[in-house]
């Protein structure tokens, strides 16, 4: 088989006359390029690491720092006020190369000129540092920015004008404070008193005050401790017990899908897209390795913690008896590819050479053509991964840690994605209603075996063309993703593009070895695991009711003649909605990031306050005058814009109490209110898609370059996960998510009464709609 050649540099055969080896020198040619490649890598890592350490200073910097340190010398100037003179003294006058009176002197200021090098770059970084710790700039009113904050934001661009790289930042990005005790308890009971009859709050409130005075003042400790040593103080744990130390199926419960754009298609071939859209992400990786990727910055000045991108590719989440760890790997030069029920490994390069998107097709087709069956058990043997973490990680054990059953698992758990090829259509038709709602589902759990819910994501690519994303949610949050996904289809589509035919541009090189295709031998028994991980996770996927649906009426543009904000403006027509959909109020759930400390993940908006609950309840009325709604609306408004502020600087709730919570478990304290607070349910778990992270295109040349966003599953089995996508100036996409075994929950149902509390809401304040 042509693959085999390729896979080793020499063969030999023992003859009577000796051994005859003989040498593939086209074998031996890519080993060596690959070499080359490797070591190249190597290199940019180091000079990144170094550019990134000495971030603003640079070479040239020092450079001129010596220069002038010199030339003041030469003009009889001693900058130095002696400390060069003292330097030249301790240098050791008889031995290597600095002899000479002159040599000893140009050295001794070269170790000036270094010295105040690194202390202003030490300082430009505590002084950057000192700024980004500064959040004044989130609670001023739009339009009203005080002096103050014209003055900060003015040194924060001086001081980051140097064109940095992508974690260039990290270091001069402040840690996320510890809360105050006494705050975060204001702000929970706050947060609570909506849902709570008196009774029920006073009992509250009597075990939040009996945990303020006694258990938290030593647990606080021991967390301030923890701040003060590790970089972040949340997102460890966060980690590994939210995710990796969850024991259920990650399918529908953990990971999360992204849509394709869906006013547009570039081609109907298969192949051809998913080559472009291949070689764009490869291409993003690279850029990735070398650092060139801008950093994400808030307000185009504030920089955002880009530490979750490390692990974008080459990483997989591998299942454990009592908790999952997450290898990453350095370098990656495949990707796994499922179809029809075989796995195959597919090269990127050829050599050191990416291969370029026309050749990408060419492997993709062959795969689309190859006829060979499935082997014994290998059709849903990635239901494993969308199974019982416990059961997975004792079949890995037992069935795939030696022989060619852990080479060709290897073979995928060490591809730097893996990418699943459909054979039926899905696409976003505006006549058919359901047809959101349907690619919704095959990209949340397709059919549970077609694709591996371990890989950090898992590319799909339907038979049309259309393309998504399923993933994974241990090493990132969905900005971080959708930052990967803009970039792909902004590439796919304005720089790689198509032939008239479809296909993506350039000749193949028929010459390519062909992929290469996995080998298994697996047992009766561990097929019997296998069916008995597909028939769980089918029971998880066939309970998700999913309704996806683009809201035309209006969309961002409209939301800001309200004088509000576009996200507070859904969170409380959500309010409005979800009291009309089940007649009460429930604990709701709202991500904000908090990127603006190092290594920040997310923290919660309680979106349910009283100030939604006073304006849902005058709604529901029917009685109060326009006015006394809109007033109650914006004091509803304002209240969870302030909120999500205070979330996003590091003054939110929920971590507060997780990690407190943690630190009473090591410490084999009890705490009956942190124990409450923890296990209370999120019935309305809600998140916004961001977009243009990344401006590749104008959206008002081409408004209907629309990605719809994504959505996962709910969180609650009673209650509703929804995600929306603000998409524009005219337009929302709402993903709402809920099961079929609860009587109290109809996803479609929920999807009307969302579409009319915002209708309802725009009515309040008299903003023209456009026809649906």
């Amino acid at each position: 088989m042509a693959e085999a050649h390729q896979a080793v540099a020499f063969q030999f055969t023992v003859t009577p006359d000796g051994v005859d080896f003989r040498l593939s020198r086209e074998a031996l040619k890519h080993i060596y390029l690959s070499g080359i490649n490797s070591w190249k890598k190597r290199l940019i890592r180091i000079k990144n690491g170094i550019l990134r350490g000495v971030y603003p200073g640079s070479p040239t910097s020092w450079l001129v720092v010596v220069m002038a340190t010199v030339g003041f010398s030469y003009c009889k100037v001693d900058i130095s006020l002696g400390l060069v003179c003292c330097i030249q003294r301790y240098l050791p006058e008889r031995c290597g190369p600095y002899q000479t009176p002159q040599t000893r002197a140009l050295l001794s200021m070269a170790i000036f000129s270094t010295g105040v090098w690194v202390t202003g770059i030490f300082l430009f970084r505590q002084t950057l540092k000192l700024l980004l710790s500064y959040h004044g700039w989130m609670f001023e009113m739009h339009g009203k920015t005080s002096r103050f904050t014209k003055i900060w934001a003015i040194c924060v661009r001086l001081l980051s004008s140097q064109r940095p790289m992508l974690y260039s930042f990290q270091t001069s990005l402040p840690k996320l404070p510890v809360p105050s005790v006494p705050a975060t308890i204001h702000r929970y009971l706050e947060s609570v008193r909506p849902l709570l009859e008196d009774k029920e709050y006073y009992r509250m409130e009597t075990l939040a005050k009996e945990f303020q005075d006694k258990t938290a003042p030593r647990l606080q400790k021991y967390l301030i401790l923890k701040s003060w040593w590790a970089t972040n103080y949340v997102s460890d744990w966060w980690e590994e017990y939210v995710y990796l130390r969850g024991r259920s199926p990650l399918m529908v419960n953990s990971n999360y899908y992204v849509m394709d754009l869906v006013l547009i298609k570039n081609t109907d071939v298969q192949a051809a897209r998913l080559g472009n859209a291949v070689h764009a992400m490869i291409m993003y990786r690279r850029k990735l390795d070398r650092e060139d990727i801008k950093p994400v910055m808030a307000l185009g000045i504030v920089p955002m913690c880009c530490y979750q991108m490390e692990r974008m590719f080459n990483t997989t989440r591998i299942p454990g008896k009592e908790t999952d760890v997450l290898q990453h790997l350095a370098e990656s030069r495949h990707v796994a590819v499922y179809h029809k029920g075989r796995f195959f490994k597919v090269w990127l390069y050829e050599g050191s050479r990416l291969l370029k998107p026309r050749d990408l097709e060419l492997q993709f087709q062959r795969i689309l053509d190859d006829p060979s069956p499935p082997q014994p058990g290998e059709e849903k043997l990635a239901a494993l991964t969308a199974g019982g973490r416990v059961e997975w990680a004792q079949a890995r054990q037992t069935f795939f840690s030696s022989g060619k059953n852990k080479a060709s698992l290897d073979a995928i758990e060490r591809a730097a994605f893996f990418v699943a090829l459909d054979e039926e259509s899905h696409c976003y038709s505006p006549d058919d209603e359901a047809s959101l709602s349907l690619y919704g589902k095959a990209l949340l759990h397709g059919n549970c075996y077609n694709r591996w819910f371990d890989k950090s994501f898992t590319l799909i690519s339907f038979k049309n063309g259309v393309l998504g994303l399923n993933t994974e949610h241990a090493w990132a949050d969905a900005p971080v993703i959708g930052h990967l996904w803009e970039f792909v289809l902004g590439t796919d589509t304005f720089h790689l593009g198509y032939t008239e035919t479809g296909h993506c541009m350039g000749e193949p090189n028929l010459m390519l070895a062909p992929p290469q295709r996995l080998q298994w031998d697996i047992p009766k028994q561990c097929q019997a695991v296998i069916d008995s991980s597909y028939q769980v996770a089918k029971v998880l996927a066939d309970d998700v009711e999913l309704y996806c649906f683009q809201f035309l009426p209006f969309g961002k543009g409209l939301i800001k003649k309200c004088r509000t904000s576009p996200d507070a403006f859904v969170q409380i027509a959500l309010q409005l909605a979800h009291f009309r959909d089940k007649g009460k109020f429930c604990l709701t759930y709202e991500a904000s990031m908090t990127r603006m400390f190092r290594e920040g993940r997310t923290e919660t908006v309680r979106s349910c306050t009283s100030e939604s609950t006073a304006f849902v309840q005058a709604m529901m009325k029917g009685s109060h005058m326009k006015a006394d709604l809109q007033d109650l609306f914006r004091k509803a408004s304002e209240k969870h814009q302030n909120m999500y502020r205070l979330a996003m600087t590091g003054a939110g709730i929920d971590r507060h109490l997780f990690c407190l919570y943690l630190v009473s478990k090591y410490l084999g304290v009890s705490s009956p209110f942190l124990a409450e607070v923890l296990s209370e349910p999120w019935r309305l778990s809600t998140s916004q898609i961001p977009q243009s992270q990344i401006h590749m295109f104008d959206p008002n040349q081409h408004p209907k370059h629309l990605a719809a966003g994504g959505g996962f599953g709910p969180v609650a089995d009673d209650g509703y996960g929804v995600s929306y996508m603000i998409a524009g100036e005219n337009t929302i996409f709402f993903h709402v998510s809920s099961k079929f075994s609860s009587s109290e929950t109809n996803a479609q149902r929920f999807g009307n009464h969302i579409r009319q509390a915002l209708l309802d809401i725009a009515d309040l304040f008299q903003v023209p709609k456009a026809n649906n």
